[in-house]
């Protein structure tokens, strides 16, 4: 049997969308784990037969089928031989668009795929999508990264995904896996649609269930046009996408009000408190999806404060003061850009607030850089040591900032 070497996936569907891919795997069928360790190649797979190209380093997979034997993403028997063919080996994908196959100017296309990418269309490439509930997640990130081009989930695959979701099996998957397609998505051209297709779906109230609770939750409408809190928070998430590409700073976009979820219906439209009622409702989603520190930070900084940066023309020198050195400003001061992007994407995330300026910004970047010119040394020459220095600094800077508002203000 000979030896034969396809482009598969990503790499074979952004070519022909014209669309940038770092993706270069490559099928290889007719081959074994013994021709392909006796051509040099280095074995990495595990589970199933991948390779690294000995000069490449690019990733080689024998053509394989699976089998479902238990339950979630892992529940597969995996065959991979000589006799597997490429289009058995496509049919075990999820997607149509990525179920194709290239080899020099040959392209390979045995379920439609390239139909479906000019139709712009994501559809399941057979029935077995459903054995793998990671796929509904794949899906909703491939609609978010191509939505800008026109794409959507054709109905037939809403409904499976709907189906999958009934079925209880994505409460098998793995934290890590959970995590790793949310944190992909939000550095996706479009991260809200992510979010949308898994609560079309029923998806978002199993994996995220704090954000889907505040779909329906009503918001004062003079500050609040759009009224709903789940169409304001993915309104905030779209404001987030355009100014940062941060995948830290969109989280804390998007999570920045879960605590109007947890807000007494009585109490409706109000949500007072709802900064620090929040900060539960991350800790417990940070816990379940094993959420990075870094992006929990920043979460629960802008969850805490956002109000305060709103308002921050109204803020005392002291409070003002307070917060820069909650955010650890002064040590660390990209913590306070990635702050103030997630709070004006709150303050943009509204119904005809999109292109409105956000000088609350300005004014606590021209707060920060003056009370950072505060220069410890001057308290050291005075003979001051330990705690001392600390109280000093804090004086200065408040009294720095104190004179800044009086100049604003006259």
């Amino acid at each position: 049997m000979v030896m034969e070497i396809y482009l598969v996936g990503g790499a074979v569907r952004d070519k022909l969308l014209n669309y940038p891919s770092k993706d270069r795997d490559y099928v290889v069928v007719g081959s074994s784990v013994d021709e392909m360790l006796q051509q040099g190649f280095e074995q990495v797979g595990k589970d199933f037969p991948v390779f690294l190209h000995p000069d490449t380093k690019a990733e080689y997979a024998l053509a394989r089928t699976e089998r479902k034997i238990g339950g979630g993403y892992k529940g597969f028997e995996v065959h991979a031989s000589p006799e597997v063919t490429l289009k058995e080996d496509l049919q075990r994908r999820d997607l149509t668009i990525n179920a194709m196959a290239q080899r020099a100017d040959e392209l390979i296309d045995p379920y439609g795929g390239k139909v479906d990418l000019e139709a712009r269309i994501l559809r399941h490439v057979s029935p077995h999508f459903t054995e793998d509930p990671l796929r509904i997640l794949r899906v909703a990130r491939f609609a978010a990264r191509y939505a800008h081009l026109g794409f959507s989930v054709a109905p037939e695959t809403m409904k499976l995904m709907q189906e999958m979701v009934s079925s209880g099996e994505l409460a098998l998957l793995t934290a890590e896996r959970v995590w790793q397609e949310i944190s992909r998505s939000l550095g996706e051209q479009s991260p809200d649609i992510f979010f949308e297709v898994l609560r079309q779906c029923d998806a978002l109230a199993v994996i995220l269930p704090e954000l889907d609770v505040l779909f329906g939750v009503p918001q004062p409408a003079k500050h609040h046009p759009e009224i709903d809190t789940g169409i304001h928070t993915m309104m905030v998430l779209r404001q987030a996408a355009k100014l940062s590409d941060s995948a830290v700073v969109r989280f804390a976009a998007l999570v920045h009000d879960l605590g109007k979820g947890l807000t007494k219906a009585d109490n409706w439209p109000s949500h007072h408190g709802h900064e620090e009622m929040g900060l539960t409702a991350l800790k417990k989603m940070a816990t379940r999806l094993r959420i990075p520190n870094e992006f929990v930070d920043l979460a629960e900084k802008v969850m805490k404060y956002h109000t305060h940066c709103h308002r921050a023309f109204e803020l005392k020198a002291a409070t003002l003061l307070k917060v820069l050195e909650a955010l650890g400003a002064f040590r660390q001061p990209q913590k306070l850009t990635s702050f103030l992007l997630a709070c004006e994407a709150d303050a943009r995330g509204r119904k005809g607030f999109e292109n409105k300026d956000y000088p609350q910004a300005d004014w606590i970047k021209q707060a920060y850089f003056a009370a950072n010119e505060v220069d410890p040394k001057e308290f050291v020459k005075q003979g001051l040591v330990g705690k001392k220095i600390g109280e000093a600094i804090h004086k200065r800077r408040l009294e720095v900032i104190q004179q800044l508002k009086h100049a604003r203000a006259d």
